[in-house]
């Protein structure tokens, strides 16, 4: 039996896996996203922000499997695992934004997004850790899904609210679709798991790719 591994401590992510009838195990990268960054613009230059997200999903992907013997993963009964990396960040202006460092960057973050779009990118990065003998490819392998976010025109006082709940500080781009910021996005263009963290759509596809299917990987 084959599971899938999320490298994400994100529970937006995992819900929405869960909810599609996955039920991933979870297992948190040591990946530090700067430094990974660093060494990515110092070998390849300046990174388009589709770019960025999918090298720290490969970073967190990989790093979680060459570390799965020495993990302590909840759940797991030594089943072959294929590892999944995310990673996401919102693009305003060109500008690239992950979470914001505190309340007051929140605030100035929505100061600039409301009543304006951006485009939201999560990579993806699986790694199949699958014995070739049971039909493994030992494949590497990822891509990147973006959607256009339409944010709704919030007063000062609504922005103060929405950051006082603290729910900003902790995702990418000081929003969510999926929680208390649902009523702040007018509409998207794209897919919506892309916003919440984790593109179904663009899961199948790259489990296809090795020979693998969302079925086969269901949870019953």
């Amino acid at each position: 039996m084959t599971r899938l591994l999320l490298a994400s401590a994100s529970p937006a992510r995992r819900a929405s896996l869960t909810a599609a009838g996955l039920a991933p195990l979870v297992a948190v990268s040591g990946v530090d996203e700067d430094a990974v960054l660093a060494a990515a613009r110092e070998r390849f230059g300046d990174l388009e922000p589709a770019d960025a997200v999918l090298v720290l999903a490969q970073a967190k992907a990989e790093d979680v499997a060459r570390r799965l013997d020495e993990l302590d993963v909840e759940g797991w009964q030594d089943e072959d695992v294929v590892v999944l990396g995310c990673d996401s960040m919102l693009e305003l202006d060109g500008e690239v934004l992950g979470k914001p460092v505190d309340a007051q960057d929140a605030v100035a973050r929505w100061q600039a997004m409301r009543g304006r779009s951006g485009v939201l990118h999560t990579g993806h990065w699986l790694v199949d850790e699958r014995d070739p003998a049971d039909g493994g490819t030992r494949a590497t392998l990822g891509a990147t899904a973006s959607t256009v976010v339409h944010f709704a025109d919030l007063s000062d006082d609504e922005i103060a609210a929405y950051v006082a709940t603290r729910e900003p500080l902790t995702v990418a781009g000081a929003f969510t679709i999926d929680g208390l910021g649902g009523p702040f996005v007018e509409r998207i263009e794209g897919d919506h798991h892309t916003v919440v963290g984790v593109s179904l759509p663009l899961l199948r596809h790259l489990l296809a790719d090795i020979d693998l299917t969302v079925p086969a990987l269901w949870q019953r």
